[in-house]
Formats: C-alpha cells, sequence, structure tokens
C-alpha cells in the first residue's frame, strides 16, 4: 500500500473506546458530514504496523504514562506490511500540555534498522526529511533506544468535508508481540482489546464541531485515556508479578507442582 504521509502537524487528539455496534451506527452518521479516507471507500479497514523504540529500562513509556506536560517517542510505521523497497516511516511524536506534535521522515526499512542501531544518518534521498531525521539522530544520541515492541491495527477514518483539519478514526484487531520486531515479518500478535471494542480518537488542531459534541452526546460517548504502548506495558509489567514467585506447593500425593501466584 503507497500512501503519502503528512511529514508535520500539530493537533490536539482526544480518545474514546466503542463497541462495534457504536461504531456502525457512528459511521452512518458521520457520513453525513465527512467523507472516508481514500482507502476505506469500499468499507474496508486498512493495516498500520508499528515498531516502538524505547530504553532497556522503559523510560520513555514510564515517563509517558506519569503523564507529564511534555514527553516524546519514537516509532517506526508502515501501511500493511511494507516490502525492500516500500517507504516506511520514521516518527516523532510530542506531547506538549495536551497538543501532539508528529514529525515524520519517509525511509526504506533497511535504512530506518541501521539508523535506528548505529545513529548514524542515511545518505539523503528524494523521500527523505532531513530535518527530521537530525531530529531523530538527536534523540538517538539522549536515550540508548532500540525496538521493543510491534503494535498494529486494523483502521478506518474520516475527513471533515468543511473542517479539513477535523479527521476521526477507529481502530480495531490491535495486535502486540515483543518478538521478531520487524515489520517485514508479517501481522501477527497478542489481542491488546476485546475483538468487539474500537478505539476511537478524534484528531483536530481547532475546536471540536457543535454537530460532532451532539453526536457524541447523543450516543453516550465520553472521552478516555488510552494508550496502546502503555496498555501493553502496563499488561506486560501485570505478568510479570505474576511469575516473580517460584512456588511449589505438594499435591495430596506429595508431588510438587509449580503454582502460578499472584504478587
Amino acid at each position: 500500500m503507497n500512501i503519502v504521509a503528512t511529514e508535520v502537524f500539530n493537533r490536539y487528539e482526544k480518545k474514546y473506546i466503542v463497541d462495534t455496534k457504536t461504531f456502525l451506527a457512528l459511521q452512518e452518521r458521520l457520513l453525513e458530514y465527512m467523507e472516508p479516507d481514500e482507502y476505506n471507500r469500499n468499507n474496508e479497514t486498512y493495516s498500520l504496523c508499528n515498531i516502538y523504540y524505547d530504553t532497556p529500562d522503559s523510560l520513555l513509556i514510564r515517563n509517558s504514562l506519569d503523564k507529564p506536560k511534555y514527553k516524546e517517542k519514537l516509532r517506526l510505521r508502515s501501511y500493511g506490511i511494507p516490502g525492500p523497497d516500500s517507504i516506511v516511516y520514521l516518527e516523532i511524536k510530542k506531547k506538549v500540555c495536551g497538543l501532539v506534535n508528529k514529525r515524520r521522515s519517509g525511509v526504506l526499512p533497511c535504512e530506518a534498522y541501521k539508523f535506528t542501531e548505529t545513529g548514524v544518518l542515511p545518505e539523503i534521498r528524494t523521500y527523505m526529511n532531513r530535518q527530521v531525521l537530525c531530529e531523530i539522530k538527536y534523540l538517538l544520541e539522549q536515550y540508548p533506544l532500540a525496538p521493543v515492541l510491534f503494535l498494529s491495527y486494523e483502521r478506518r477514518a474520516f475527513f471533515s468535508n468543511s473542517q479539513r483539519d477535523l479527521r476521526i478514526s477507529f481502530d480495531t484487531n490491535i495486535l502486540t508481540r515483543r518478538t521478531d520486531l520487524k515489520l517485514e515479518s508479517g501481522i501477527f500478535g497478542e489481542a491488546l482489546l476485546e475483538k468487539d471494542i474500537w478505539l476511537m480518537e478524534i484528531k483536530a488542531s481547532r475546536s471540536t464541531p457543535i454537530w460532532l459534541a451532539h453526536l457524541l452526546s447523543e450516543y453516550e460517548i465520553y472521552p478516555v485515556s488510552f494508550s496502546k504502548y502503555g496498555t501493553e506495558y502496563k499488561r506486560m509489567l501485570q505478568k510479570q508479578a505474576y511469575c516473580k514467585l517460584d512456588i511449589f506447593e505438594p499435591d495430596a500425593a506429595g508431588i510438587n507442582h509449580h503454582a502460578l501466584i499472584p504478587v
């Protein structure tokens, strides 16, 4: 899939959790004011694949979960499963007092892997944004970053007919894994949310229009604090907590069996 991606933008983002029934109802209502993304014309979703980078002690995501006024993350994104010659996107995503700033540059997968591993800028090509790559280089110099998480999902997105900065996306089938951290390895992993759940995001550089506020009120949809990477990280910590104790309990026959005991 060849999707032209905006390289730099600023916007506010609000997140909501809806079930499939609500999503289908909303989708019909949104078409009164919005149009589907070019890759959703036939009511189909498109896939996004991401590799998140962090330090060995998960400094970036731990800081993010503390909800500071400023936070940042680095990820590598592709639209669908990329081939060797597909353009993928290295992205810095920052959030300052609620305003999200995203800056990204196109790269080939091999260029992205080598750059993030060595910190050495690739030879600048026409599909690259040199300034963004220099910013990523600085980030790599500040933190010992390495790939830690693959995260993919299926998306449907809509753009406003009258307020072009307004975008609403719905993500489902969110999958994660912490092994085989290559975009080209394919889409597989552990489900982050239940099958019937969609993560809805409203993204706009200006205020939410009145018609949308009324629609959210009508369906009783309220904002939530939700991070895909953050949710996966907290779930991983919970699993680790269950596995910290090696406790052996004898059964009636006096045979010891490993017991998975929460702490």
